[in-house]
């Protein structure tokens, strides 16, 4: 029997809302039950699924949760890039749940990079692209991740209105910062304002974006 985690984020990309990281731990065997629940990627799963097997995974292992907020990313990516953010966020998740082999959803393009650096911890590390889709203990992460962003979205979405998805690829998204940027003069403390997008926005019309 031994101790795996999988790590995942959720909210990489988007302009608003926290920017996710989880960590999962369980042993091996327990997995093997729990895949008979149906674990898998949460892009693969319905909002309803993802809760109820979020309740399921949180009964059977052990989870580390990094919310990352707009205001605190912008000040870390003052000084770092996305990626160093995310390393030391999985540095910390390892510290805490401290598996024997920890499985990451790589962000980086050359995943050796990322387990050369983590497995200096002592932990043994599989880093690869989609691993959310390739392993079980990834995919729990994933699932915990994406249902914890959801909720922080949910509370935005009541305080501010229906704002999209919350990508700068997303027309209501960009109707509702340039809206909120001319009734206010400036963005709303939900959004990542070292974003690009929004220098955009700020600069151009809508029909120019």
């Amino acid at each position: 029997m031994k101790r795996i985690a999988g790590i995942d984020e959720a909210g990489k990309g988007p302009v608003i809302g926290p920017l996710v990281i989880c960590g999962f731990a369980t042993s091996d065997d327990k997995l093997e039950e729990l895949v008979q629940f149906g674990i898998k990627d949460s892009k693969k799963l319905s909002k309803n699924r993802r809760e109820e097997l979020l309740d399921l995974l949180l009964k059977n292992g052990e989870c580390e949760i990094v919310v990352i907020h707009p205001d605190e990313l912008d000040q870390q990516l003052a000084k770092k890039t996305i990626n160093e953010v995310l390393y030391e966020s999985f540095e910390r998740i390892i510290d805490r749940l401290k598996p024997e082999v920890a499985y990451i959803d790589s962000p980086d393009v050359k995943p050796d990079r990322l387990k050369e650096r983590l497995e200096r911890k002592g932990t043994k590390v599989i880093s690869e692209h989609k691993a959310d889709e390739k392993y079980p203990i990834v995919a729990a992460a994933s699932i915990i991740a994406k249902v914890t962003r959801d909720n922080e979205i949910e509370k935005l979405k009541k305080k501010y209105g229906d704002f999209g998805s919350g990508y700068a690829s997303d027309e209501r998204t960009r109707k509702f910062l340039k809206s909120y940027l001319e009734k206010n003069g400036c963005f709303p403390p939900c959004v990542r304002k070292s974003w690009k997008t929004l220098g955009r926005i700020a600069q151009r019309s809508l029909d120019e974006f």
